[in-house]
């Protein structure tokens, strides 16, 4: 006896991948994000406040290892720079007084190392003077930083 049957669909028709959902509106962003490149992250650096440059903190950024991106490296982007400002005369992208500059993946990475065992330092110091007031007579809690998340259970 012969399978009648219909044949069937490949499985690789069916299921999520295939079907696709209406994308909610958002509103634009006002900075532009580039187009992503290997080894590289990119960054807005606030070139003036209030109209007034702040040259001291562009020069800070460069030397922490920001430069300045070049607007023929993102022709996608020159549309929306600033067009009479200095770093957008110079070759970069400003919006708003922000200049778009990028480093490279290791030097973020140790910015944010960095950053994190200063932070780590300074929570282990107010821990240590925290703990000075400790009397055996009655002890203070030592301090807990752990989250925790429970669902449902009620009076368990």
């Amino acid at each position: 006896m012969a399978d009648e049957r219909a044949p069937r669909e490949p499985r690789t028709l069916e299921g999520r991948e295939t079907e696709t959902r209406d994308k909610p509106w958002e509103p634009a962003s006002m900075l532009p994000d580039p187009e992503p490149q290997d080894g590289w992250v990119f960054r807005w650096i606030r070139t003036s406040m209030v109209g007034n440059p702040d040259n001291t903190n562009v020069s800070k950024r460069f030397r922490e290892g920001w430069e300045p991106v070049r607007a023929e490296d993102h022709p996608e982007l020159h549309i929306m720079s600033d067009h009479n400002s200095d770093w957008s005369n110079k070759g970069g992208i400003e919006v708003g007084g922000l200049l778009l500059c990028k480093a490279a993946e290791e030097t973020v990475d140790e910015r944010r190392k960095y950053y994190a065992k200063h932070a780590q330092s300074q929570m282990q110091a107010v821990d240590n003077a925290y703990m000075r007031e400790n009397d055996p007579r009655m002890p203070v809690l030592a301090p807990d930083r752990k989250t925790r998340v429970a669902f449902g259970g009620g009076s368990r």
